[in-house]
C-alpha cells in the first residue's frame, strides 16, 4: 500500500502497518500522467512484486479500507499521478494502467511510497515495464469501498487560488484535488514532503507526532494527510 496522502497513496502490509503510522506520510504532487521514463521506472517483475506483498496480487481489489487495486493506492496519490484519467479509482483501472500510474508516482516520491517497496525490490532501476495503458479500465459498476497513508499535497494553481475570495484564502489551503482544508496559525508552515513524524522529529516536538497531532485536530482531520501551507502549532 503507499504511504501516501485524504491522498495517500497505500495501506501497509498488516505486520507493517501499526509501525509505519507515524511517518507515511508525504508528498503527491498533482501534475499530468506521463510516459514513464527511464530515470525512474520498474519491470513488470518488480511491480507483480509489490502488489503480491501489497494486495496478495488482485489487481481490482476494494476490501474498503481506502486503497485500492494491486498496489494499493489512495484515492488521493492516484489522483495526483494522474491515475483518474484511467478510471475514478485504481481497482476499476487495468493492470498496466495501474503500473503506468505507479511509475509516475515512484517518479514523484520513489520507492518509500510503498511499505513493500522492500518485500517487492523496489528501486528506480530505469527498467521500462512496456505497459501498454491505452483503453478503458475495468467496469466502475463496482460497489464503493474503499484511501492510503498520504502525503502532504501540492496546492493547486495560483490562478485557481486567487479566483477563491481574499478572506477565505487566508484561512484555507487549496488540494490538489481542489478541496478546501484549514490553514491553521501555528507558527510551522508545512512544505512539501513534509509528515507529522518528520516535523516533530525536527522541531523537537515532546510526545512526537502523536502529541503534534493532537496540537492541530482542529486542523488535522487525519494524521497522515497535511497539505503544504497548513501552518501547525508545535506547542
Amino acid at each position: 500500500m503507499l504511504l501516501n496522502s485524504k491522498g495517500k497513496h497505500r495501506r501497509p502490509s498488516k505486520a507493517t502497518r501499526i509501525a509505519t503510522l507515524a511517518g507515511v506520510t508525504g508528498a503527491a504532487v498533482a501534475v499530468p500522467l506521463m510516459g514513464a521514463t527511464n530515470a525512474s521506472a520498474a519491470s513488470v517483475a518488480t511491480w507483480d512484486a509489490v502488489a503480491q506483498c501489497e494486495s496478495g496480487g488482485n489487481w481490482s481489489i476494494n476490501t474498503g479500507n481506502g486503497y485500492y487495486g494491486g498496489l494499493q493506492f489512495s484515492q488521493s496519490s492516484w489522483a495526483a499521478a494522474g491515475g483518474t484519467q484511467y478510471a475514478s479509482r485504481a481497482d476499476l483501472a487495468s493492470k498496466d494502467q495501474q503500473i503506468a500510474t505507479a511509475e509516475k508516482l515512484l517518479d514523484m516520491q520513489g520507492p518509500g511510497a510503498w511499505a513493500c517497496a522492500g518485500a517487492g525490490g523496489l528501486t528506480n532501476d530505469g527498467v521500462d515495464p512496456g505497459v501498454n495503458p491505452g483503453g478503458s479500465g475495468q467496469s466502475e459498476g463496482k460497489s464503493e469501498q474503499a484511501q492510503p497513508e498520504r502525503q502532504a499535497e501540492q496546492p493547486t494553481t495560483r490562478s485557481e487560488q486567487r479566483e477563491a475570495p481574499k478572506a477565505e484564502s487566508k484561512k484555507t489551503v487549496t488540494t490538489p484535488t481542489g478541496d478546501k482544508v484549514k490553514k491553521g496559525d501555528g507558527e510551522y508552515k508545512v512544505k512539501a514532503g513534509d509528515t507529522l513524524s518528520k516535523i516533530a522529529q525536527k522541531e523537537d516536538v515532546k510526545g512526537g507526532w502523536s502529541k503534534l497531532f493532537k496540537l492541530n485536530d482542529d486542523i488535522v482531520e487525519e494524521a497522515n494527510l497535511i497539505f503544504p501551507g497548513q501552518q501547525l502549532h508545535l506547542k
